[in-house]
């Protein structure tokens, strides 16, 4: 792969979760919080910008790579978005992500030395509350240092594929070898919080991601995780998470810092 292709990728941003049950990502909604249209999934914006690093490094990177991603503006379904890459170092990329000429996405990529992986049971797994009945978030429900339900899920092949369609995602690694795009593995830190409390519109604000191991179809993933603190900033409630990602209840795969803004402003009246 080119430099120029392996620092620069241009997508058609398609809005995954269109029909969820954050309503941030339906047209409507989003309007209502003066948004043009639905966001695009802040995991769905890194697994655009997750291209890059997997391109320049290979697949060492999903196994001892780390990434930050910070998401300022929003992704637009049907918008093209492109990402773009500096190196800094032979081992670390700088990344944006912009759309119309905007910047709506920053942060990094490093390939880094082997780390010893945390133990599969670093973060102790817990069961989930019933869905229908989970407690509203609050400061109350969202404690610093709460243990979290833990939230699994096994892909399929087709699971994987159909992921890989919908982020554009050209690398063939994932289709040809069954592995696991990492778009959908940050996406279990949206699970560990949003499988645990019933949320209104809200909002994917960042992540810090260290890589141990490679997902693969048909692993038993899951996301024991734990409230690191909750706050309020500029009117709206923040909730940060460290969510250990983990396959088959032996292996640790990923430690995500997952921070969302869990109940805007405008639902607080701020």
């Amino acid at each position: 792969m080119s430099m120029s292709t392996a620092l620069e990728h241009k997508i058609e941003a398609y809005n995954l979760s269109a029909a969820s049950e954050n309503k941030i990502h339906d047209d409507t909604v989003a309007k209502k919080f003066g948004f043009e249209g639905g966001l695009v999934p802040g995991v769905e914006v890194y697994a655009y910008m997750a291209h890059l690093p997997v391109g320049k490094f290979g697949p060492d990177w999903l196994e001892r790579g780390t990434a930050e991603c910070r998401f300022h503006k929003p992704v637009y379904d049907g918008r093209y978005a492109t990402v773009s890459g500096t190196l800094l170092d032979e081992n670390t990329l700088a990344l944006k992500v912009e759309m119309d000429g905007l910047l709506c996405a920053t942060g990094q990529a490093a390939l880094s030395a082997a780390k010893t992986a945390p133990p599969a049971n670093d973060i102790p797994t817990a069961t989930l509350p019933d869905h229908a009945t989970r407690p509203d978030a609050a400061p109350e429900t969202l404690v610093e240092g709460q243990l979290m339900g833990t939230f699994d899920v096994t892909h399929s092949a087709e699971d994987n594929a159909n992921y890989v369609r919908d982020v554009r995602e050209p690398l063939e690694l994932y289709t040809q070898e069954g592995v696991i795009h990492p778009g959908l593995i940050l996406r279990l830190g949206n699970r560990a919080l949003s499988m645990n409390v019933r949320l209104g519109p809200w909002i994917h604000v960042g992540s810090i991601i260290q890589n141990y191991a490679v997902a693969k179809v048909g692993d038993r993933l899951a996301a024991p995780a734990r409230v690191i603190k909750e706050y309020e900033h500029k009117g709206h409630r923040f909730v940060e998470l460290d969510v250990l990602i983990t396959a088959n209840g032996e292996r640790s795969l990923a430690r995500i810092h997952h921070t969302a803004i869990y109940r805007p402003r405008q639902v607080t009246g701020g």
